[in-house]
């Protein structure tokens, strides 16, 4: 369970990471999401949102490492996705429709991971030592 949990992590964590490479600046944002951007301040916030997701992302894949992190690592990107998720359903489009769909499943693996977690802590604490 415990290399599951692990996998889980890692690969929501590398997903969630990955518009870290919209910092670098509007091209990289336009080829990320679909759509030019070209107001400045639109570009100001649409970096630091890859900023954030590639917090996100080292977050979780840390907890990999870092069984302590594991929990509020969990919840963090499970509160991300889900809103994400939420607010694309009021809008279309191919990019926000596979992204959201990624999310629902990563959501759901990070879910089972999240239980796994919760499971082992609760064994490992009615255990008799």
């Amino acid at each position: 369970m415990e290399i599951a949990a692990v996998v889980i992590l890692l690969v929501t964590g590398l997903a969630n990471g990955l518009p870290i490479v919209g910092v670098v600046g509007a091209r990289r944002l336009a080829g990320l999401y679909g759509v030019p951007i070209t107001d400045p301040g639109l570009l100001v916030l649409m970096r630091h949102r890859a900023v954030l997701l590639g917090l996100l992302g080292a977050a979780l894949v840390g907890a990999a490492f870092v069984p302590s992190w594991r929990l509020p690592a969990m919840v963090a990107g499970l509160a991300s996705m889900l809103a994400f998720v939420a607010l694309a359903s009021t809008t279309s489009g191919p990019k926000i429709r596979t992204t959201a769909v990624v999310d629902v499943v990563l959501s759901v693996a990070l879910a089972v991971a999240l239980v796994l977690h919760l499971l082992a802590d609760g064994t490992a604490a009615t255990t008799p030592r």
